[in-house]
């Protein structure tokens, strides 16, 4: 199996995705909807969700080690309020952009319009119901600001890794590389555990990509054999609006940044980045990637570990570009489908609810479908037609969550590799080294 390893990892995960969706296809076509769909949960599912397992395994313990571990490579704390204000000034604005991608297909392919609410599930409606009532959502914009920067703050550090709260984690992390700091001589022993720990948590990361290939074949047999094709036929100009606004906010708004504002080749970027755009399709987890992110920005794009460690930990949490794009296109999908007027102030509040909904939206498959009832509301949406609206994408949720994820996590390596090169943290040579492949 040497020949299989000398192979760029991207295109072993592409071969996987490949015939992943190729196997899928053939067992619906071959057994039938339900055998196939019955087949592919009893194999397929299971490796799928150990893959996933795996990653999730690194994701607190690689946050952790690796941004306590770039606190302390800087040396000065103060380096981290110009880190921190950058990374977060770009997140916003390409949050926003995004949102304005969304509301512009929407406008255009008009999803909704025409759409018979009717054929919707009563048993969707039913669970769609119970799961809104289980995650109330704030009834205002000021208490969701005020609630996402109150989660920020752990009251038990030890029990936000437990339950992979990544913000806290975030949070407790720097403030105990900060104290590693200024701890003097006295913290350099912990100072190099932490270190050391860091270095062992990517050298696991890379072991765990290895079986990418592996865990993206069976995620998308899964996936293709389980739900078909047929999603397309159902929601086909929602997939479209979707798929056509995160392409055009990654080749256009992130194009920028690295073309025109850095002055970077595009396509080593891109290329840079496609292992774990690969990963985030199959997943549909920001998370659940992270570990394939940070090794494509450290390997791939010539991201410093410090940088890597501190940016893409809090972009996977609040950098939700395809999120916020999402949150856009279901509310214009929601009046179109229902008839509801559009005025240009509902418009601009939408575009400013998408943003701080998807702010620390938790980097799992199909939740920000459940935080859309909040942006509904905006567009006069009432609470049994949020339900139904929802019941009604929910089913094919998951060929949307794809493309939403891997515009997520190509932000994060955007605005990565904008604040390394800014910080004088970049290495230009790995990054173009991928032209002499």
């Amino acid at each position: 199996m040497g020949w299989w390893f000398k192979i760029d990892l991207w295109k072993r995960v592409m071969v996987g995705l490949a015939l992943g969706a190729i196997t899928g296809l053939i067992l619906r076509q071959v057994m039938g909807a339900e055998a196939a769909g019955a087949n592919v949960t009893a194999w397929a599912k299971p490796i799928g969700d150990a893959f996933i397992n795996l990653i999730k395994m690194l994701v607190v313990p690689l946050i952790f080690t690796t941004l306590v571990s770039g606190v302390l490579a800087m040396g000065d704390p103060k380096k981290l309020g110009s880190l921190g204000g950058r990374a977060l000034g770009m997140y916003m604005c390409t949050t926003l952009i995004a949102v304005s991608f969304g509301l512009l297909m929407g406008s255009i392919i008009q999803p909704g319009a025409g759409f018979d609410t009717t054929t919707v599930n009563p048993a969707d409606m039913e669970n769609t119901r119970a799961q809104l009532a289980a995650n109330p959502q704030p009834g205002s914009v000021a208490e969701q600001l005020m609630n996402t920067i109150l989660s920020i703050i752990p009251t038990n550090p030890v029990a936000a890794m437990a339950n992979g709260d990544v913000l806290p984690i975030i949070f407790f992390a720097i403030m105990f590389g900060i104290g590693i700091l200024v701890s003097g001589d006295a913290g350099k022993p912990l100072a190099n555990v932490m270190n050391s720990a860091a270095e062992a948590m990517m050298k696991l990361t890379l072991i765990v990509m290895e079986t990418a290939p592996i865990g993206v074949f069976a995620l998308m047999a899964w996936v293709l054999g389980d739900r078909g094709l047929t999603i397309l036929a159902v929601l086909g100009k929602m997939t479209a609006a979707l798929y056509i606004a995160c392409a055009l906010h990654m080749l256009f708004t992130f194009g920028f940044v690295i073309k025109v504002i850095l002055r970077l080749p595009l396509f080593d970027f891109f290329r840079g980045a496609v292992d774990a755009q690969a990963v985030a399709f199959s997943t549909s987890s920001s998370n659940a990637t992270l570990p394939m992110t940070m090794s494509c920005a450290t390997q791939n794009l010539g991201i410093s570990k410090s940088i890597a460690s501190s940016v893409l930990p809090l972009g996977a949490t609040i950098n939700m570009d395809g999120t916020a794009l999402y949150q856009g296109l279901i509310a214009l999908f929601a009046a179109q489908a229902l008839g509801l007027p559009m005025t240009f102030s509902m418009y601009f509040t939408i575009a400013l609810m998408a943003t701080l909904v998807s702010i620390g939206t938790a980097g799992i498959p199909s939740v920000s479908l459940f935080l859309a009832a909040t942006t509904l509301s905006v567009v006069g949406v009432s609470a049994d037609q949020t339900v139904l609206i929802i019941a009604l994408l929910f089913p094919f949720d998951r060929i949307l969550d794809m493309a939403r994820t891997v515009t997520n996590i190509t932000g994060d390596l955007a605005v990565a590799t904008a604040v390394a090169k800014w910080e004088g943290e970049f290495d230009e040579e790995v990054f173009r080294a991928r032209d002499a492949v």
